[in-house]
């Protein structure tokens, strides 16, 4: 019931250089649980953004009456990575090392943000669901935690993909839940769910 919404909300996106450098935004007002309606829509050019500093954008939303303001920061991707798995991050004892150090009991209270990171290897999935009429799918796989989001490369025309990537994430709360969603790529129209699992960071 506000014209006038304050949100206060922080999302974190990482920004890939050989990905698309348009940032799209759509504001949606709700009725119900059933109704909603688009109430405008705004782009941001990433690369048109000075890097290490805080901008304050304000930005009409197009067709429609009223505008957005959005504090957007674009810094050095850390933390975060997709590799394959000859050149996994971990591999390398003396990282390994570091890696315990740093997250040992003593240095506990250096850094209370630096919660530590996640690496999960994402081999292959077994008979999956066929979801075209020729008996086969086109699978990806979609990593989440909290709102950090990362997915795999199409494998087109199997039902027994191998990916053999490795992700890494830094955790922000260990009471997160990774969440795994296999889709099938559906051209144009929005993916095929073919499955999900959940896994909680406290079970790991």
């Amino acid at each position: 019931k506000s014209a006038n919404p304050q949100w206060r909300e922080q999302f974190d996106f990482h920004y890939f250089s050989d990905r698309k450098d348009m940032l799209d935004i759509e504001v949606w007002r709700k009725d119900n649980k059933k109704h909603e309606e688009l109430l405008g829509t705004c782009q941001v050019d990433i690369t048109a953004l000075p890097t290490k500093q805080t901008n304050c954008l304000e930005l009409p939303l197009e067709k429609h009456p009223g505008s957005l303001l959005m504090l957007i920061a674009v810094a050095p991707c850390t933390g975060v990575s997709i590799s394959d798995l000859c050149v996994c991050p971990l591999a390398d004892p003396g990282e390994r090392q570091q890696i315990s150090q740093r997250y040992c009991i003593k240095n506990s209270f250096r850094d209370i943000k630096d919660v530590g990171f996640l690496q999960v290897k994402v081999l292959k999935a077994v008979d999956l669901l066929a979801a075209d009429f020729a008996g086969k799918s086109d699978p990806f796989c979609v990593l989440e935690l909290g709102n950090d989001s990362l997915q795999t490369h199409t494998v087109y025309k199997n039902l027994n993909p191998e990916w053999n990537k490795v992700f890494t994430f830094p955790i922000k709360d260990i009471h997160d839940v990774l969440e795994v969603t296999v889709f099938d790529e559906d051209g144009d129209k929005p993916p095929d769910f073919l499955g999900k699992v959940a896994i909680p960071l406290l079970s790991v």
